[in-house]
Order: structure tokens, then sequence, then C-alpha cells
């Protein structure tokens, strides 16, 4: 509605996810670099979590888009409230198998395995996205991890990306996920954007459909929308976008603090968000949640000032050595 008035080419505020309004924040940056350097690796997981509305479906499709198709096939579920035998079915059905007459797990991992190892032997690996991955069940966690053991030669045949709220992070947390934990080859975590990256974001958005500023936003109408907000990229858009309606429904030139603040209170009735809750007036960076207690290493000589590097090795029927170097920023962290 706003849209042609305003002389924008579409809507600049869209809840759902879209990669052509990606937006290069530190936090996100740093997060696809670490992703695109776990893909690089061909083996193990990576898993990246965030608030609801952080942006992470944005970042793997940003991710998937990117892929070189003649080295990596990937594949995405997105319902997990699954059982660990459903979700065997649902990974053969996403990566396209021919749906199977003998429905036994046996059976099932055996298809599996053999399509696979054929992707490899074009030179091709595969990657599962797996959505919503803080609602799978420990078994199915397991179950993964299990497919992950598939190999041809010294070539891990699949790879798999876990995408969920903070309670992934719990749950591979846990201590029976050892196994999985030391598989892991990059992780991250979204957080909100940081005042500065709040108009940032909102001005990147809007000139990719030809803003000219027009409206224009006046004095404190950004730090209001990143209070309002909370800087969390979803709610951002969802606020926004009623601005803006806002705005063209009382024939107003400039965005102001107020017409914010007034759209986000009726904005909150009406969703059911408390509308009497003060907005948020500082809104530090979401951490990382604290990986799981490792066994203690032998005493070693305490690091220079400003690095941190960590080396630890475990055994199972293998021994492998891993050395994982972990930054943060204002909006997230990772680690890889």
């Amino acid at each position: 509605m706003y849209e042609s008035a305003f002389g924008f080419s579409g809507p600049p505020f869209q809840l759902n996810p879209d990669p052509a309004f990606y937006f290069n924040s530190r936090g996100h940056g740093r997060a696809l670099a670490y992703l695109q350097y776990g893909v690089a690796q061909g083996e193990g997981f990576i898993v990246i979590t965030g608030e609801i509305g952080a942006g992470k479906t944005t970042l793997v499709r940003m991710l998937l888009d990117g892929l070189d198709r003649q080295k990596v096939l990937p594949a995405q579920i997105v319902s997990t409230q699954l059982e660990s035998g459903e979700l065997l079915q649902s990974i053969i059905t996403a990566f396209g198998i021919p749906s199977q007459n003998n429905t036994s797990k046996a059976h099932l991992i055996a298809t599996l395995e053999a399509f696979l190892t054929a992707l490899a032997a074009q030179g091709r690996h595969a990657l599962l996205v797996v959505d919503e991955a803080q609602n799978l069940s420990p078994r199915a966690v397991e179950e993964l991890r299990m497919l992950s053991n598939f190999q041809l030669g010294n070539h891990s045949l699949l790879q798999s990306f876990l995408v969920g709220q903070p309670e992934l992070r719990r749950l591979l947390e846990s201590p029976s996920m050892e196994q999985l934990r030391q598989r892991v080859t990059a992780s991250c975590h979204l957080g909100p954007l940081g005042l500065e990256e709040t108009q940032a974001y909102v001005e990147h958005r809007l000139r990719r459909v030809g803003w000219t500023l027009h409206p224009a936003f006046g004095p404190g109408a950004f730090e209001s929308l990143y209070q309002w907000s909370g800087g969390v990229p979803r709610r951002l858009n969802r606020l926004a976008n009623r601005v803006l309606l806002a705005a063209f429904l009382d024939g107003a030139d400039a965005v102001s603090a107020d017409l914010i603040e007034r759209t986000a209170g009726e904005l909150r009735a009406e969703i059911g968000e408390g509308a009497s809750e003060a907005p948020v007036t500082d809104v530090a960076p979401a951490p990382a949640p604290a990986p799981a207690p490792a066994p203690a290493p032998a005493p070693a000589p305490a690091p220079a000032p400003g690095t941190s590097t960590s080396t630890s090795t475990s055994t199972s029927t293998s021994t492998s050595t891993s050395t994982s170097t972990s930054t943060s920023s204002g909006s997230g962290s990772c680690a890889c």
C-alpha cells in the first residue's frame, strides 16, 4: 500500500527470509565466513543458534546459494518433530532418493549409504541442513551422529548443519552428546544488532527498493526503532513495516520517534505482547552459551595477553587432535 506512495519498487521489510536483502552485519558476516569454512572441511557438524528472528534462516540461504553444486549436494529438513526412524526417512526424501518399499531401518541405512557413496564417486559430498534442530529428540541427534560415520576411504560422506534456537546448544551440551560435540567443526551464535547496525540495516533494506530519503527519519527515530525491536531483525522488520504504513496513512513525509512509539504500542497490543512493557533501553550482545565441560588438559604455560588457543585430544576407536579458536562481536559469537 505505502510502497507506491514512497516510490519503492517493492516491500522493504518482508518477514519471510530473502537473501536479496541480506545485511552483512559484523555478527552475520563473521558467522557466514565461519560456516563457509566449515563446509569447505566437508565433514562433521556445523551448528548455528540464535533467538527467534535473529536471521538464522537468511544466513543459511545465503550459504546454500553460494555453494558450488558441482562439489556439494545440499538437502534441507524443516520439520524436526521426528523420531530417529522418521528422521532417516525424511533424510532420504530430502536428498531425492526414490521412495522405498522396504522401510526397515537397516534397508533405509543401506540405501542412504549407497547413494552417498555414489555421490562421493562423482567428487561431491552431501550437506544435510536440519532447521529447528532444537526440536530433535536425543535419539534423533544420535542417529545423525551415527550417519556421520559413513566414509569412503578417508573422506566423510555426509556433513550435517544444525540450525536452531539456544535450546539446541543446551541439548548438545548434555553429557550424552560428548561424541557428537567432538565432531563439530564450526559453531556460531547470532545475537541482536547494535544501535548503529540497526540504522544501517534499515537504510540497507530501504535502498534495496529505491528509497530516496522519502520518507525521512527524524531525530531519535532510529534509536526508537532499536529500543522497541531490541535489534532483532524480524522484530525490526515487523515494526518498520508498520511504521511506514502509519506514516503513509498519516500523510507524513518523515518518520518521527513519536510515531514509532505509538505504532510499537499498537503493534504490541494487537499481537498479545505486553503493551505496558517498557522498550529495551540497552541491549547487550547475546553471548554464545558456554561449551560443555571437557576433560581437563595437562597444565601448560599461560598464553600471551590477547590470544586464546586451545588444543584437545580425544580417543575412542581412533585418536584425533583439533585446534579451536573462538571470536565474538557485537552481534554474536563463532567458534571453529
